[in-house]
């Protein structure tokens, strides 16, 4: 048996039919063959699946599908607008935080949550914000680097929109 879901993913409106017990996860990955969001441990411990829902990251993978109902689903996919990169996915770049790529998306879905919520950060609020995404392939240092980067990359865009920029 399935039931019909209403889903907002990344601005857009779906209707997928799932099992009842899917997680989110795996609605956006097989039914949305959005796969961005990495599918890790299955049980919450990697950060992997991070997406936002309502803005708040949640882990896709401990998350039912029908939990998302009338709620707006933000996946990596959807970070970039019209073209250009989300100033989170231009700092994790410019600064080399990533090496394989595989919890790429959960840490930048954590990181965009943060600044969403603190446009400048502390380094232990970016500690707290980012404990719950684990990297075998990096020491943190060039992550929070990245963070850094990114919420310096926001306000420098929130001053040209503000016509404040000194250039």
């Amino acid at each position: 048996m399935k039931v019909v879901l209403p889903l907002k993913v990344n601005g857009d409106d779906y209707e997928v039919a799932v099992p009842p017990h899917w997680t989110l996860l795996e609605a956006l990955r097989y039914e949305l063959r959005l796969t961005g969001s990495k599918q890790g441990c299955d049980k919450g411990d990697c950060g992997a699946c991070t997406v936002l829902v309502d803005g708040k990251p949640v882990l896709a993978c401990l998350t039912l599908a029908v939990a998302a109902r009338g709620k707006a689903i933000t996946t990596i996919e959807g970070l970039a607008h019209r073209g250009k990169m989300d100033p989170v996915q231009d700092a994790f770049d410019e600064s080399g935080a990533l090496q394989c790529g595989f919890c790429q998306s959960g840490m930048m879905m954590s990181a965009k949550a943060l600044l969403n919520e603190r446009p400048d950060p502390t380094e232990e609020e970016m500690r707290l914000a980012l404990s719950g995404n684990l990297c075998r392939c990096t020491g943190y240092t060039k992550i929070f680097d990245a963070v850094r980067r990114a919420a310096q990359l926001q306000a420098e865009a929130r001053r040209v929109a503000l016509g404040q920029d000194e250039g």
